[in-house]
C-alpha cells in the first residue's frame, strides 16, 4: 500500500492535477493503480477541463477522500501534439464529442476489474447513486439514510411480488430509528416505497418535478426549503442511473 501512494503522489506531482482529489492517469499508470482499489471512478476528458460538468465531479473527488477503496482519477485526452491519451480513449471506445464521460471499474469477487460507462446527467447526486447502485460504495447525499438507500436498491431491482418484502423489511426498520429528524426521513422513505408498491415508479418522477417547482419558488422559508432539498435527495436514491456494460 506504501508503494501504491507513492506512485499516486509521482503521478500527481508530475501532472497538472484537475481538480482536488483526483489522479491524473496515462497509459502506463492506468491498469497499475485502477487494479489495485475495489472500486475506480474515472473521467475521460480534455487536457484541460472546467465547467460546470468538471465541477460536478471534483464534488464527488471531495466525498470521496475519505473512502479507502475508491479510487477518483482523471485521463485527459489530446487531439493535437502528442495525443496523450489518445490509446486510452480508443481502447474505451471515447470520442471527443463523448466529454466528458465517466466510467466505473469494479473489481468482482474473482478479482477480475468490470466496468460501466454512466449515461445520464451528469451531476454530483447521480454520479453517487450510480457508485453505490453499481459498486455497493455509498458516499451519502444530504438527508438520506444509508441503510434505506440500500433497500432501495433492492426494491427497484425485485418484481412486484418482492417489493411487498422489502418495504415490509423498511418499515421494520422504520420502527427501530430514533431521533426526531431520522425518523422524519425514514417516513419519507417507506411512503415513497409505498407509492412505488401500489403505484408504480413513475410516481418518483412526477414527486421530483412537483418538488423542485415548490424549492424553486421564492415564497418559502430557508427552513422548508432545506427539508424540501433533503427530501430530493431521498428521491433520487430511487431513480435507477442510466449504464452502458463495456466488454
Amino acid at each position: 500500500m506504501r508503494v501504491l501512494l507513492l506512485l499516486c503522489f509521482w503521478i500527481s506531482v508530475s501532472f497538472a492535477i484537475n481538480c482536488p482529489g483526483c489522479t491524473p492517469l496515462d497509459g502506463l499508470s492506468f491498469d497499475k493503480i485502477v487494479h489495485k482499489f475495489r472500486a475506480s471512478l474515472v473521467k475521460f476528458d480534455v487536457a484541460y477541463p472546467y465547467g460546470d460538468q468538471h465541477d460536478e465531479f471534483a464534488k464527488v473527488a471531495k466525498d470521496a477522500a475519505e473512502v479507502g477503496d475508491l479510487f477518483i482519477g482523471e485521463v485527459g485526452i489530446k487531439d493535437y501534439a502528442e495525443k496523450d491519451n489518445q490509446e486510452l480513449a480508443e481502447r474505451f471506445e471515447i470520442t471527443k464529442d463523448d466529454y466528458p464521460t465517466a466510467i466505473l471499474f469494479v473489481k468482482n469477487a474473482e478479482g477480475k476489474v468490470e466496468n460501466f460507462r454512466f449515461v445520464g446527467e451528469f451531476k454530483a447526486d447521480s454520479l453517487k447513486n450510480f457508485l453505490r447502485q453499481k459498486s455497493g460504495i455509498y458516499l451519502p447525499l444530504p438527508g438520506c439514510i444509508e441503510e434505506f438507500d440500500l433497500l432501495v436498491d433492492k426494491l427497484i431491482k425485485s418484481s412486484k411480488e418482492e417489493q411487498k418484502k422489502v418495504l415490509r423489511e423498511a418499515e421494520d426498520l422504520w420502527d427501530k430509528v430514533h431521533g426526531p429528524k431520522m425518523h422524519k426521513r425514514a417516513d419519507i422513505y417507506v411512503k415513497i416505497m409505498r407509492k412505488i408498491v401500489d403505484i408504480d415508479i413513475s410516481f418518483v418522477k412526477k414527486e421530483e418535478e412537483r418538488l423542485k417547482k415548490i424549492t424553486g419558488g421564492k415564497k418559502i422559508t430557508p427552513e422548508k426549503k432545506e427539508e424540501m432539498e433533503e427530501r430530493l435527495n431521498i428521491l433520487k436514491s430511487f431513480s435507477a442511473q442510466g449504464v452502458k456494460e463495456e466488454l
